[in-house]
């Protein structure tokens, strides 16, 4: 962490700017529900939808959207999105680079060009994993 001196007391004051070390972090991690938990049943999905699948605002799912080839919505005649199953998926996708490995846009656009596969498998297996994780979480707790 970015420490500052204070000249006229002689202190070191921390930053709050940046990202803090795993050490200095002392509250548990917010546990977002799994997106890939919610059933697709339907064959369209909204934007709003979506967001709130992911919990996100919308106006991120339209930025990702715009930044990324692969995600490809269809829109009505009034121009509303409407998501398939498909366009979720790529969604997951998309959020686990970005929100959870931590990607920029620039470096997850460049990841799902390069390793589309490779990087849709790991996905799919970190998910399946922390699946089972909250399964004996539950077993445990029920114990």
């Amino acid at each position: 962490m970015e420490e500052k001196h204070d000249t006229a007391v002689g202190k070191k004051t921390s930053s709050t700017r940046g990202r803090k070390p795993v050490a200095d972090i002392t509250a548990p991690p917010l546990i977002v529900e799994d997106p890939s938990a919610v059933p697709l049943t339907k064959q369209y999905y909204s934007i709003s939808e979506v967001a709130d699948m992911f919990q996100t605002s919308t106006s991120q799912i339209r930025f990702w959207e715009k930044e990324f080839d692969i995600l490809q919505p269809k829109k009505n005649r009034k121009g509303d999105r409407l998501f398939r199953p498909e366009d979720i998926e790529h969604l997951r996708l998309i959020y686990y680079l970005i929100r959870e490995r931590k990607y920029t846009v620039e470096g997850a656009r460049q990841k799902l060009k390069e390793e589309m596969k490779t990087t849709r498998s790991r996905f799919e297996l970190i998910q399946t994993l922390q699946r089972i994780k909250q399964f004996l979480i539950q077993l445990k707790e029920q114990i």
